[in-house]
């Protein structure tokens, strides 16, 4: 390791004299040398757009992973330069729940294959969610981290050094005031008597020291003046770069304001389709209402009150009898020993023994097969 004792030392030496001058200034004794108005706006309007720029890139981080735990971990994986590892969506999770689900309860089953629909959906919502956050992520989320971890850093830096090049010039000034000071005071007081000419000659020598002292005092002050207006030239061109950086981050914004256009049309989109698909299914709640009661006995008790009279439900689970029936909705048969129905027809329906009570067997002509009770609407 190369120890430059030297430069160690002349670096604590500038680091303490600028500490020191930098706490007059806030104490009010020692003068500032204060930027030009322009300036001053560049670098508030600079401070205002990290501080937004900020903002609107965390919370943008929010919306689109909410966890904060999957945060953490894209963000070490983008410390550490490795690639994201894909991340199932809620939707596709969900999506494949349904359709394992559906798997267990029978895919023939109303329900099972009302989860498959409408689990094919839901992975369809979350490949849309998965496409919108990669694009919003690229042209939305990736430019303002390149803004904080790249331009502003520079920016700060650059502002940093013009602070150290100021704080430089006004030690330099000070400096100047003090040999000046120290200059008038002894040529107006000179230390000497007309009886000792050793004096006069003393006092001469220490006028001339001064002199040299204002001299070199006021050549540093030229270089201290020459490094700050160059360091604020750069500091400036730097500054007003900011805009060019807004109307990056505008055409960002309509980016990512598109990608958000699309997400949801292609979100909506799926939803109609769903719906359509769903509306071909019947609405259980409602539709099994009538087959339970209709299979519903009445009460022996209330029977017996009625001597010679056999009550209905029970002469028709007795003995088979064929109704008629209104076809609520479109059904596909899913084998041989199913009947495919269409909306609005009639058929001709009963039961057999030991018949699940949920289906029913339905003739049309010579077709005759399986159906589903839900889909029916039976006729007196």
């Amino acid at each position: 390791m190369d120890f430059n004792l030297k430069k160690l030392t002349s670096d604590a030496g500038v680091f303490f004299t600028r500490a020191v001058q930098f706490t007059e200034e806030k104490l009010g004794s020692a003068e500032k040398t204060e930027l030009d108005t322009h300036l001053e706006n560049l670098i508030a309007r600079a401070d205002c757009t990290k501080n937004w720029t900020e903002k609107i890139f965390r919370q943008t981080e929010v919306l689109l992973q909410p966890n904060p735990s999957a945060r953490i971990e894209e963000f070490f994986y983008e410390k550490l330069d490795k690639k994201i590892p894909s991340r199932t969506t809620n939707g596709e999770l969900l999506g494949q729940y349904m359709l394992d689900a559906a798997k267990d309860f029978g895919p023939g089953t109303p329900y099972g294959s009302t989860l498959i629909t409408v689990g094919e959906y839901q992975i369809r919502l979350g490949g849309a969610e998965r496409e919108f956050l990669q694009t919003s992520a690229i042209n939305f989320l990736t430019p303002l981290r390149n803004f904080l971890e790249g331009d502003w850093r520079t920016i700060s830096k650059e502002r940093r050094l013009l602070e150290n090049r100021r704080l430089d010039l006004d030690i330099c000034k000070a400096r100047v005031k003090k040999a000046k000071q120290a200059e008038a005071k002894a040529a107006a007081e000179p230390d000497f008597q007309e009886t000792r000419p050793r004096n006069y000659v003393l006092s001469a020598s220490a006028s001339a020291l001064w002199s040299e002292e204002v001299d070199k005092a006021e050549q540093e002050l030229r270089v201290a003046q020459t490094e700050f207006d160059r360091q604020a030239e750069v500091t400036r061109l730097l500054l007003e770069g900011i805009s060019s950086t807004h109307v990056n981050h505008l055409r960002c914004l309509h980016e990512f304001v598109e990608a958000q256009a699309t997400y949801y049309a292609q979100c909506h989109q799926y939803m109609q389709e769903l719906q359509k698909e769903l509306s071909r299914y019947p609405n259980s709640f409602a539709s099994n209402a009538n087959p339970s009661t209709s299979a519903t006995c009445p009460s022996p008790v209330s029977s017996a009150t009625l001597p010679g009279v056999s009550p209905p439900c029970l002469a028709s689970t007795s003995t088979p009898g064929h109704r008629k029936a209104k076809v609520l909705y479109d059904y596909d048969a899913h084998d041989t020993s199913e009947l495919s129905l269409l909306a609005d027809e009639l058929i001709t329906v009963y039961t057999v023994p030991g018949m699940d009570p949920d289906w029913l067997v339905g003739e049309r002509g010579n077709q005759k097969g399986k159906v589903p009770v839900t889909y029916l609407e039976l006729l007196s």
